[in-house]
């Protein structure tokens, strides 16, 4: 089957492709141009401007859409204009294309901020003033609105932070503070998350079996990682042992709040994700101390 994969030279994208390749798929990538896939056949384009129209989506079995603007800062407009605006043009232009499943990687930012510490399920959404995921949520209900009215089906999936064998985002900076000695954080919170490997598994098995209507899943992989557990897991990708908790845990609050970072290191931040496990084969098979230990 032909699958178009926006998005192609993210973090995400850059996993799918070759996977989607090697699993005998036909892959059309989306790309400004630079570091293009070599599995795929490139339609160098910038979404922020335009979609491909219905004519270049013709063969096309399924839209896998990574593409937005997610950890910069831009101004909401521009979220708007790519997040939401893009998403629903490139979904129109592949149901006219007769294209049979849209898939939108949309994030468990769109369902607002968590109210306490239990696990989240879909219908679990309070408003929210963060750019990002209102961009996200109203591309959610844009094509919900779409689906409705034609023969499409489109999933939207929701991954919680999303890690991969090279630490990013917050991640990344927990891996630098780990290189300068950061002693070990107190067991305080925690939050789901989703490997790498385990989101591409899942993009490649939604994307032979477009289903019909549409259907809005959490992806997580069941576990909670407090700050502690990842820096654990750090340690360990290093051949390190595990830090000494030297660092009294009213210091750690103290400077936390003073950085803005209380909510991040030692906030709770649960997903449940039974509602896809109920409704699909697929099952993740990777934990954070795993894909950590590979350092690729």
């Amino acid at each position: 089957m032909k699958c178009l994969v926006t998005g192609a030279t993210g973090f995400i994208g850059r996993a799918l492709c070759p996977e989607l390749a090697s699993r005998g798929h036909e892959v059309l990538a989306i790309s400004r141009g630079v570091n293009a896939p070599a599995c795929a056949d490139v339609l160098v384009m910038d979404l922020a401007r335009g979609v491909p129209d219905s004519v270049r989506l013709e063969g096309v079995d399924a839209v896998i859409h990574l593409a937005g603007i997610a950890h910069q800062k831009a101004a909401a407009q521009q979220y708007q204009q790519v997040n939401r605006d893009a998403t629903l043009a490139l979904a129109r232009a592949a149901q006219a294309a007769g294209v049979r499943h849209f898939i939108f990687v949309s994030s468990v930012k769109a369902m607002g901020p968590a109210q306490d510490g239990h696990a989240r399920g879909e219908d679990d959404v309070f408003p929210t003033t963060d750019p990002y995921g209102q961009s996200k949520w109203q591309a959610e209900l844009g094509l919900q609105e779409l689906a409705a009215g034609g023969e499409m089906a489109v999933t939207i999936l929701r991954p919680a932070l999303v890690y991969g064998a090279a630490p990013k985002g917050n991640l990344a900076l927990l891996d630098r503070g780990v290189d300068f000695g950061l002693p070990r954080p107190p067991e305080e919170g925690g939050r789901s998350m989703i490997g790498l490997p385990d989101l591409v598994d899942l993009l490649c098995q939604l994307a032979t079996s477009p289903g019909s209507g549409t259907h809005t899943w959490i992806v997580s992989d069941g576990e909670s990682y407090s700050s502690r557990t990842v820096h654990d897991a750090l340690r360990a990708r290093r051949g390190a042992p595990v830090a000494s908790s030297w660092c009294p845990r009213w210091v750690w609050m103290a400077g936390a709040r003073m950085l803005g970072a209380r909510d991040k290191l030692f906030g709770f931040e649960h997903y449940d994700n039974s509602a896809l496990l109920a409704a699909t084969d697929w099952r993740p098979q990777s934990r954070l101390q795993d894909v950590l230990a590979r350092k690729t």
